[in-house]
């Protein structure tokens, strides 16, 4: 998996033809995943992570996954208010474009053996807590 903050969002394509029968296989599910970030006062960048967001958009309405980084629930309150019940691409096109001031959001890779899309964003979480997080400066902000 490449580092989660400079990685690309990666979307599963379905292999139309199943190898062992010739006949087209279902679609293979539409997975994207996105790291949600909030302001980092020692930084003064919003690179401080605070959720995962994944959208398998192969569904209508599109399936939502959000993984949140254990004890952060205020600093990620900027998050909460944004995603609401429902999450669309077109919320993520938005948020993307207003993207630079307290919150941000940076596409990630779906990591390779992922058994469905709640795997996938725990794997990328898994991933922020074990190297990313810890990699961090302290926030001092108290």
């Amino acid at each position: 998996m490449k580092a989660p903050l400079g990685g690309a969002s990666v979307t599963t394509e379905p292999n139309p033809i199943d190898a062992g029968t010739a006949e087209p296989s279902p679609a293979a599910p539409a997975w994207r995943l996105w790291i949600l970030l909030v302001w980092h006062p020692a930084l003064g960048l919003p690179v401080d992570p605070v959720a995962v967001l994944g959208l398998d958009e192969g569904r209508q309405p599109a399936e939502r996954v959000v993984r949140w980084v254990p004890l952060v629930y205020e600093r990620a309150d900027p998050w909460r208010e944004r995603l609401g019940e429902t999450t669309t691409s077109d919320d993520i096109e938005r948020w993307i474009a207003q993207s630079g001031g307290a919150c941000s959001l940076e596409p990630t890779d779906v990591p390779e053996g992922a058994l469905d899309l709640t795997h996938a964003a725990d794997r990328v979480l898994d991933e922020l807590l074990a190297e990313v997080i810890p990699a961090l400066p302290q926030r001092g902000d108290g």
